[in-house]
Parts: C-alpha cells; sequence; structure tokens
C-alpha cells in the first residue's frame, strides 16, 4: 500500500439484523492483519464490494437469533477468519472445515469487524475467556490461531531446533506457545528489522539474524510468516533432513518471486524436506488458542489504535516497520 493511500473509507451503514442462529455483536476492538492488507491491494478477492475488512473481532452480544441457546445477551464473544462452513462436505466431517469448499471467510466474504457491529452464526462464535482482556485476545483468533495451527503441522518433537522467519503478530505468539509446549526446543528468528530482532530476543528466542544470517544449526522445522519468497528459498536450505517448512500467509507478494528461479533440488528439496501450506482456521483451532492463552498467560503485544486510523494501521503493517507484535483497532471508543 503506498504511501498517503487511503483505500478504507468511512460509511453509515445499516445495523445488521440476526437471522435463524445468528448473534449481533457490537464490537469493541478488532485486530489488524496481514490478511486485511491482502483483500485491500487484491491479492485476495472478496465476492462482493464494498466490503469490511476484519476478522480478529472481540465484542458483546447485542443480540441473538432464534434457537440461539450458547450465547445471551451481554456475553463477551470473539470472531475469527472462519465465519462459516457448511458441515456437511468431507472436510467438514474430518475435522477439516478449514479446507470446506463452503468456506467463508469474515471480513471478506461477509462483511467484518472494522465496524460498530458485526453477524455471525453463532456456532462460529468463540467465548472469550475472563482472564483475556479484549485487545489482548483479539490477535489470538486468528494471528494466534493460525500460528497454533503451524506449530502442530510442523510435528515438533521437544528438544527439536525450530526456525520462524518474520517476527510480527503471528510469529510473536508462536514463539511463546513453542517455548511452553518445547522448552527443550531452541527457536531460531530471522527478520529483517532490528526492532523485531532484539524484541523477539526478549521474548526468549535462542538467536534472532537477518534472513541472510546464518544461524547455529540446521532446523527440524520452520515456520514462514513473511509475505514474501526470499525466506522460503534461504528456509529450505536450513532445513535437517526430513525437515518441515509450514508456510503461513493465505498470499505471498509477486514481487520477489523471481528468487524461485534459484531453487537447486539437491540444496533445497532433496532428503525428504517436506513443504506445507497452512489454510485457514476451524473453530477447535481457535479455541484452543484462547484456552491455552488463559492458561499459560500468555501475553501478546498489542499496541491499539483508533477505528479512524485504520489507513494508518494498514499503512505500518505494508511497510513492515514499527509493529511490535500486533495492531488492535479500538472499535469501542467512538471518538
Amino acid at each position: 500500500m503506498a504511501d498517503g493511500v487511503s483505500p478504507l473509507y468511512p460509511d453509515d451503514v445499516a445495523v445488521p439484523v440476526p437471522s435463524h442462529g445468528d448473534v449481533l455483536v457490537r464490537v469493541s476492538v478488532c485486530g489488524v492483519c496481514r490478511t486485511d492488507l491482502d483483500i485491500v491491494e487484491g491479492r485476495l478477492t472478496a465476492q462482493r464490494y464494498p466490503v469490511i475488512p476484519g476478522h480478529q473481532v472481540v465484542g458483546t452480544v447485542e443480540a441473538v437469533g432464534d434457537e440461539v441457546d450458547d450465547f445471551h445477551v451481554g456475553d463477551r464473544v470473539g470472531v475469527a477468519w472462519i465465519h462459516s462452513a457448511c458441515g456437511r462436505c468431507a472436510w467438514c466431517r474430518s475435522g477439516r472445515e478449514n479446507l470446506c469448499p463452503y468456506f467463508r471467510s469474515t471480513g471478506c466474504d461477509e462483511n467484518g469487524g472494522y465496524a460498530e457491529y458485526v453477524v455471525v452464526p453463532a456456532a462460529f462464535a468463540h467465548a472469550i475467556p475472563a482472564a483475556l482482556p479484549d485487545a489482548s485476545a483479539a490477535p489470538l483468533l486468528c494471528a494466534g490461531a493460525i500460528g497454533l495451527r503451524s506449530l502442530r503441522l510442523a510435528e515438533l518433537v521437544d528438544g527439536q531446533p525450530l526456525g520462524l522467519t518474520g517476527f510480527g503478530a503471528s510469529a510473536h505468539l508462536v514463539l511463546q506457545l513453542a517455548r511452553h509446549r518445547f522448552p527443550a526446543s531452541p527457536v531460531y528468528v530471522f527478520a529483517r528489522n532490528a526492532r523485531e530482532r532484539e524484541f523477539a530476543r526478549e521474548l526468549g528466542a535462542a538467536w534472532a539474524g537477518d534472513t541472510a544470517d546464518e544461524p547455529p544449526e540446521r532446523m527440524a522445522a520452520i515456520i514462514d510468516t513473511t509475505p514474501a519468497w526470499k525466506p522460503v528459498v534461504s528456509a529450505l536450505e536450513r532445513l535437517l533432513p526430513g525437515g518441515r517448512l509450514i508456510i503461513n500467509a493465505i498470499r505471498k507478494s509477486p514481487a520477489d518471486q523471481g528468487v524461485l528461479e534459484s531453487l537447486d533440488y539437491a540444496r533445497h528439496l532433496w532428503m525428504e524436506r517436506e513443504i506445507k501450506s497452512v489454510a485457514n482456521v476451524t473453530r477447535a483451532d481457535v479455541r484452543e488458542m484462547l484456552a491455552e492463552a488463559a492458561a499459560m498467560q500468555l501475553k501478546p503485544s498489542v499496541e491499539e489504535m483508533l477505528l479512524s486510523d485504520a489507513n494508518v494501521a494498514l499503512g505500518r503493517v505494508a511497510r513492515g516497520e514499527g509493529v511490535r507484535g500486533a495492531l488492535v483497532l479500538d472499535v469501542g471508543n467512538r471518538e
């Protein structure tokens, strides 16, 4: 997103009405995600425009539709990227609703949380543990949940070294999760920004360097959270035999796609190295993340901004500068 560009504009829209099985949520805060930027910049296309972005939503139930028993007015809930899935296909029946061909996303397929109100099926709303403040809970709904899914797909065994490329909203949560689940595993962080590297060391990274720097050892798994291709190529070369590269991104930028021409089979792919993408999240991912964060007293690093500064927030995410952890829009503050 170019400096000075403001793709989002304020508008007055009618308060949505919850249909059968829905809840209406009055939004308190909404996290800012790189996927919001993918939508704004056109790498991810919404089914209709205009659309209200935002899928890390925390608020309170304002109203409920017919036959909603799990939530009541006043309950604190979260709304994540998964807005709904069909529940009938082979993927849904096997617990992989993130791969459902009828998957609908919050803030892309359906209006999201950069607004005062949002509607979601009650079955896809998430109770927020009392131990988690609104602003801390917001990034857990996507950055945390997708990070947890990435860590699970990495199939790490305690003691094996783990790598993280990029150190933004998701990676700073994955690092804390990894240190909690795999206390004997060193975590090595690759990040362009010196402030991010310093932040990683503060959170317990065993080493932090630039993308081109050599880590102390090769890794059993690396989780890539960047929008670029260069870290993918670099990561493959740093995997142990049988190692796994998990790409935690919904889209990649074409800007440096040419680096893929440097892929060498023997150096980057041989020895049964694996590459796996992460697609969306399930409700189980979100709920497991919320519960584990509350239990381990995980503390996301968040910076709050007003909803009126949403374009500024997206610009900061686009530049990858000056963000220590996650940005969260304060929607409940009407200023």
